[in-house]
């Protein structure tokens, strides 16, 4: 039987114009899906937009305590609840399951094959997604299509299948200058480790500054195939 989730998403594909701003589609998701929507945030530059957009509609806010994050993340976390007096949900590992995880493979696995890496990101971020995503209808990303190669052609909106849950990706065209212009403009806060090179911003040993003509991946597990470098949270048919 086909699910009645995906039956509503291919409705609202038919149903939706492309003329729709990013602000009039989310109230219009919100609407739609009360109390049944819910972000994605890191704390990026690309979150920290998405936050504000939706700062006045009832949508909840979780983000995934890898337990390896920086310093400066959590500094991140803490000025924006306080910016948007908001609550933000955290999800953690399982402490049973990262345990094992570390026991058998050591601290820092991720180094050794793009397998060990992609084990550790489904133990810190893949396992505790479902768990956050259990319940709601829409979810909602600051993905942009900059951000890889892989995502130049996903639609904005789309049907995750792996979830069973309908994602929006509301920033996904908009361009990186666009993107800091915004911040800058509603004087949002940020994580200050954008001032200094680090692009995309994921776990401390999995990220590094990138340099100037560098890829806006590169920084992300850079010693592997860069065009395969995803963590799992986000899989695209």
């Amino acid at each position: 039987m086909e699910n009645s989730l995906k039956k509503e998403f291919d409705e609202l594909l038919e149903e939706t114009s492309d003329t729709v701003s990013q602000e009039g589609f989310l109230r219009l998701l919100a609407e739609r899906f009360p109390q049944k929507l819910i972000f994605s945030t890191s704390f990026s530059y690309e979150d920290q937009v998405v936050t504000h957009l939706i700062k006045d509609l009832d949508i909840q806010i979780f983000t995934l305590d890898t337990g390896r994050l920086f310093e400066q993340t959590y500094e991140t976390w803490a000025a924006t609840k306080a910016f948007f007096k908001k609550n933000i949900k955290a999800y953690y590992p399982d402490a049973e399951e990262l345990q094992q995880f570390v026991t058998e493979n050591g601290p820092d696995s991720f180094y050794q094959s793009v397998e060990k890496r992609k084990e550790c990101c489904n133990v810190r971020k893949v396992h505790p997604l479902k768990k956050a995503l259990k319940g709601y209808k829409v979810w909602i990303t600051g993905l942009r299509s900059e951000h890889s190669l892989n995502r130049q052609h996903m639609p904005q909106l789309e049907w995750d299948h792996d979830n069973q849950i309908i994602k929006y990706h509301p920033i996904l065209h908009w361009t990186t200058q666009e993107v800091t212009d915004y911040v800058q403009k509603n004087q949002l806060p940020y994580n200050y480790l954008h001032k200094k090179g680090f692009a995309s911003i994921g776990c401390a040993p999995c990220t590094r500054a990138i340099q100037e003509g560098e890829d806006f991946r590169a920084g992300r597990w850079w010693w592997e195939d860069a065009n395969k470098k995803e963590c799992g949270l986000h899989i695209h048919q």
